[in-house]
């Protein structure tokens, strides 16, 4: 078989997903994590967000050769610094290359016998060689510059989708031999913690339960993604059934209509826009319900109020299926690199039949208990989100018109406490005008009116929900229900 002529310490352009290439180094893999079967890949760091990945050969390219080609077709901030971090790399290599050839022209005239030590050379890694890639007694370790085990404690969300590296026993985060972490706390809430599943690339084990999956859209299509690249066997259901063709070629199977679904599947679930396609979804013409057996579980994943959940889950038991809502927190972008975070309550054990799937599609999932207590916590979560949010796009809005610049108020923002992802990358969309969705406004609008109805349930005042929640109706009057979340900005400048 031919070679490839790359090899560890190689500077590289790796490709992800849908993500663009950004600049690696090919590493050795951690001991306890195996090289994915059947696939021809190499393990890489890449440079500025400390993440790490298994990187398919046909997805990587020579640093060098093609530099000034990724470089003109990509101008982000967080890109160019990654790329400044590789050129401070190679300042430094340069920099020991200098003072190892000093210290080999001593060693070579202190040698009585004057004879030179033969080189050990490096070995040019086989497309099929499997021997580099099971750690332990690799021709090269890790370097120094390369991260220590323990100095890793998080993951940036980023551009590419990484491994974690097992951190220090006082850390939360688990070593990848040990896939599930259970936490009991006082709350009696659960979580558990998994490696970050879609780098891992087939490090976890498969439930082999049948799954099935309603409704392909932002969050949906990177669950199904996820759920696919660590080897479930998954069957897809979707109102519009175009969306499902993308999945079909990459292996799920096609349910005709969600009765079916949920009759030929194990676990079942769904995540669509809002409580009415919940509710249509399960009690409408061959829906859910009529799909129902003793024994089959049902997941709502949809963010929806806690009345509905709680008809769901008691028509849903009343035909003797397993009920569990499930919602999720996080983007599109997130959903794609499996880095959700799960809100789950209802049926503990299906929670427990869902942990291989759960750690799939997400970093970390917790159980709340009963069921409408996740339903409950993740429409706080968006409603502290949607606030945010509105207030950010507020702050901009003013900053402008008092003759403030807004980028420099951006980087105040980010040098602060307030700094985030979330921040960075929502100011920098409406700096840019690019409002693509990540999570639609329409959605988040309908958390926060979904939210402040349940502060009224409980006669809670929720006025800085409300204030926001009219922000997001004027954007909607102005037709940005199906931009992102940040068009809310153009609220307040038109």
């Amino acid at each position: 078989m031919a070679t490839v002529h790359l090899r560890i310490g190689d500077l590289v352009w790796g490709k992800l997903g849908r993500y663009p290439p950004w600049p690696g180094k090919v590493v050795s893999p951690p001991k306890d994590l195996k090289k994915p079967r059947g696939k021809k890949c190499f393990f890489v760091k890449f440079f500025g967000t400390e993440d790490h990945a298994w990187i398919k050969v046909e997805q990587l390219k020579p640093y060098h050769p093609h530099k000034e080609e990724m470089l003109k077709s990509n101008k982000g901030k967080r890109f160019q610094q990654a790329v400044d971090a590789v050129e401070e790399f190679l300042k430094k290599g340069k920099g020991k290359e200098q003072g190892s050839h000093s210290s080999s022209d001593d060693k070579k005239s202190s040698d009585s016998k004057g004879r030179k030590a033969p080189a050990k050379p490096m070995k040019i890694i086989e497309e099929d060689d499997e021997d580099l890639f099971k750690g332990g007694s690799s021709d090269k370790e890790l370097t120094d510059s390369d991260p220590e085990p323990s100095s890793v404690q998080r993951l940036v969300a980023g551009t590419v989708s990484g491994f974690k590296w097992e951190s220090s026993p006082a850390s939360s985060m688990e070593p990848i031999s040990k896939r599930l972490k259970v936490v009991e706390e006082d709350t009696r809430s659960t979580s558990i913690q998994a490696a970050d599943s879609t780098a891992l690339n087939g490090s976890i084990t498969p439930t082999d339960k049948r799954i099935g999956f309603l409704g392909l859209g932002l969050m949906g299509s990177g669950v199904v993604s996820n759920l696919l690249k660590m080897g479930h066997v998954v069957t897809v259901w979707n109102r519009t059934a175009e969306k499902c063709d993308l999945f079909i070629q990459e292996g799920a199977r096609l349910g005709r209509t969600p009765a079916e679904v949920v009759s030929m599947c194990d676990i079942t679930f769904s995540c669509v826009s809002d409580p009415k396609a919940a509710r249509d979804l399960v009690l409408g013409p061959s829906g859910v319900l009529q799909g129902i057996r003793p024994g089959k579980c049902y997941v709502e994943m949809s963010t929806i109020d806690p009345e509905t959940v709680a008809e769901l889950s008691q028509v849903i038991t009343s035909r003797g299926g397993r009920f569990l809502e499930a919602p999720v927190s996080g983007s599109q972008q997130l959903s794609n690199e499996g880095m959700l975070v799960i809100l789950a309550a209802g049926d503990r054990s299906v929670y427990e039949d869902c942990s291989s799937c759960f750690q799939a599609m997400g970093k970390t999932s917790f159980f709340l208990g009963e069921a409408g207590h996740a339903a409950r916590m993740m429409l706080i979560l968006n409603m502290v989100q949607g606030s945010f949010m509105a207030t950010i796009a507020e702050g901009l809005t003013l900053a402008q018109a008092t003759g403030q610049s807004q980028q420099t108020f951006l980087d105040i923002l980010c040098q602060g406490q307030m700094a985030s992802a979330f921040l960075d990358q929502k100011c920098q969309n409406i700096l840019q005008g690019n409002f693509k969705p990540d999570y639609y406004l329409k959605h988040i609008q309908k958390d926060l009116r979904l939210a402040i109805s349940m502060g009224d349930s409980v006669n809670h005042p929720t006025p800085m929900a409300a204030a926001a929640n009219e922000v997001y109706k004027r954007a909607k009057a102005l037709d940005q229900s199906d931009n992102d979340m940040s068009a809310v900005y153009r609220a307040y400048i038109h």
